[in-house]
């Protein structure tokens, strides 16, 4: 048959079930409907626990990775406060440590101190004194303070250098210990390079205006006049007023200028009254030379040297007090 042909309703075959316990009659096409909704109703079922199956399943893991979470951060929390505790403990250890070890120091550096103070082997059998030429050793030893037989580390050298420097003649001090019983005192002198007569005497004065000494006997230095310091106010480690230390500057631009070119062994003496015109006088050369205010120095030396060779053994004075720049000339007036 080609196609299938439909079954007369007259000859349907009626069929028997149970349902219940009551037996039922249907045809064939109430039982395949019967069947199929059967079979429907099972794959919704079979459908409905999937999905109960599937959601179950996914909150489950969704509690799970919660609940693994919430292990994990506590777990960290964990973590961090140990390793806190564990940092506070190993600072304490660490401190009580450096306590320890400044204690364990502090006895051993107290006890070398107190074996130092104390023992023999430190006490000073020779005082050394370098680079004095002026000022006598005894006289440095004996400003000093220190004495042989005393505990070498005693003394404050501060407090010693300071004593020495009490002579005027003393500029600077060095105090070396050298261990375990030698003190070496290396001072620095100040040399006199001017005298200022004062009452009848004269005081040698070094290039910084220290009053170094005041003696009856003059030395072969020059003599400065016309300072403005107080003559009561000359006194051995005193110094010259702070105008009078600025006319010394200029002193020494001069002497250094003149020291050049071979002329400051004739020197006599020099005259600062006059900041506009200083002037020296050389009693080798019978000669006042007068610089003006110490400006072009260099050059005006020049024309003095020149001017000494032609008039020599002629007393007089040579005026270089002017500016050269100006067209003013050097020259010499002869002492009448």
């Amino acid at each position: 048959m080609s196609k299938k042909q439909k079954i007369p309703k007259e000859q349907e075959v009626n069929l028997y079930y149970f349902d219940n316990g009551q037996e039922q009659e249907e045809t064939i096409d109430e039982m395949m409907k019967r069947k199929k909704a059967k079979e429907r109703e099972k794959r919704i079922e079979e459908r409905k626990k999937q999905d109960f199956d599937d959601k179950f399943d996914f909150d489950t893991e969704t509690v799970i990775g919660m609940t693994n979470k919430n292990k994990i951060k506590q777990e960290e929390q964990r973590k961090k406060e140990f390793n806190k505790q564990q940092r506070k403990r190993n600072r304490l250890i660490k401190r009580v440590k450096n306590i320890v070890k400044c204690i364990l120091l502090l006895g051993i550096i107290t006890g070398a101190i107190v074996f130092a103070t104390c023992s023999p082997i430190f006490n000073i059998t020779d005082i050394e004194v370098l680079n004095n030429n002026r000022v006598s050793s005894d006289t440095v030893i004996s400003l000093s303070g220190i004495s042989k037989n005393e505990n070498i580390f005693r003394f404050i050298t501060t407090k010693v250098s300071n004593q020495i420097k009490q002579n005027a003649y003393i500029e600077g001090v060095k105090i070396k210990r050298v261990l375990p019983n030698k003190v070496q005192i290396e001072v620095t002198e100040r040399e006199p390079k001017f005298s200022i007569p004062v009452l009848g005497e004269f005081a040698y004065m070094s290039t910084q205006g220290y009053i170094l000494e005041i003696a009856q006997n003059e030395l072969n230095l020059p003599v400065i006049y016309g300072l403005q310091t107080a003559e009561e106010n000359i006194t051995v480690g005193n110094r010259i007023t702070d105008a009078d230390l600025e006319s010394l500057e200029m002193v020494l631009k001069i002497m250094n200028a003149i020291n050049d070119s071979g002329l400051s062994e004739k020197v006599t003496s020099i005259d600062i009254s006059n900041k506009n015109d200083y002037s020296i006088y050389m009693q080798e050369e019978k000669k006042t030379i007068h610089l003006g205010d110490g400006t072009n120095l260099s050059n005006k030396i020049l024309y003095v040297m020149a001017i000494l060779e032609k008039e020599k053994d002629v007393a007089g004075d040579i005026f270089a007090n002017g500016d050269l720049n100006s067209g003013f000339k050097v020259y010499f007036r002869e002492k009448v």
